[in-house]
């Protein structure tokens, strides 16, 4: 019998739990959007929207490489995302400045060698790279409790490594040339991120697919900076956005069998807009 919307909503949280597997993609989705949140406030912030969507794009050579090995998919994600932001973070400097012009073009250039080499690693695996559906839009069926586990470990080291560096990191994104004159490490703050971003996005893929990866990153950062300027509130309210599209997707994804990047991104866009159209209203 399929699961259906009733009119007790303790009886469709009943229904939601009932399934181990559905558990673990709840545990799983919370653990996703708070890593979401707070690393994507700060790539709003910094203007490296872009860079997300480039980074999840090495989803797709990771997954088949990792094919190709032998290897659970997973692992690719992790070690193209995290290559990539590295490629991306070295080669985005000029004169030991970030350089936007420069930082665009390394960005399209990895995204196009990404694409090339899944092609090729796709080719030389001769077979049929397994959910392709789940890899490009996102799926909360499988998720295994060792997942779980493993996107813990990210986010605790994501949440230990922004409550190290937030501070400098947030100045440095703020002003870049006045951080550096105060000493500030930008250039190590710069890769840094990255790599976080990259963890970030690798994780987050596994949740909601390659293709609609930078909709959870971006949205509800984009959206709290919108509504409040005070940087606590807005990193409180970016999480708390991020767990409440990711949970509400969840269980519309659940009840109505629609793909879950698809619940997410829709969620994503009506908060946002309507952020804006609130924001519109007060000036």
């Amino acid at each position: 019998m399929n699961p259906a919307f009733s009119a007790n909503p303790l009886t469709d949280l009943d229904q939601l739990t009932q399934y181990p597997f559905m558990v673990n993609a709840l545990a799983a989705g919370t653990i996703v959007a708070v890593i979401a949140a707070l690393v994507g406030w700060f790539v709003v912030l910094r203007r490296e929207s872009f860079v997300c969507h480039t980074l999840s794009v090495m989803s797709f050579p990771g997954a088949s490489g990792a094919a190709l090995a032998g290897l659970p998919l997973a692992s690719g994600y992790f070690v193209f995302a995290v290559g990539g932001a590295l490629a991306i973070a070295f080669g985005s400097r000029v004169s030991g400045r970030r350089s936007a012009t420069q930082e665009s073009a390394v960005v399209g250039t990895v995204g196009a060698v990404a694409l090339g080499l899944g092609f090729l690693f796709l080719s030389l695996y001769g077979g049929i790279l397994e959910s392709v559906e789940t890899l490009l839009f996102g799926s909360f069926v499988g998720i295994s409790r060792g997942q779980v586990e493993t996107l813990l470990v990210v986010a605790l080291l994501a949440a230990a490594v922004l409550a190290a560096v937030g501070r400098p990191l947030f100045y440095a994104s703020v002003d870049e040339q006045a951080a550096s004159a105060d000493g500030v490490p930008v250039r190590a703050l710069s890769i840094v991120f990255l790599v976080l971003l990259g963890l970030a996005v690798a994780a987050i893929a596994q949740i909601v697919g390659v293709l609609l990866t930078f909709a959870l990153l971006v949205a509800p950062a984009a959206t709290a900076q919108l509504l409040t300027t005070r940087l606590r509130w807005s990193l409180a309210l970016s999480v708390a956005l991020a767990v409440l599209e990711t949970w509400v997707a969840l269980t519309l994804s659940y009840f109505t069998n629609e793909a879950l990047g698809f619940c997410v991104t829709t969620i994503a866009l009506v908060l946002y807009a309507a952020a804006r159209l609130h924001r519109g209203l007060r000036r």
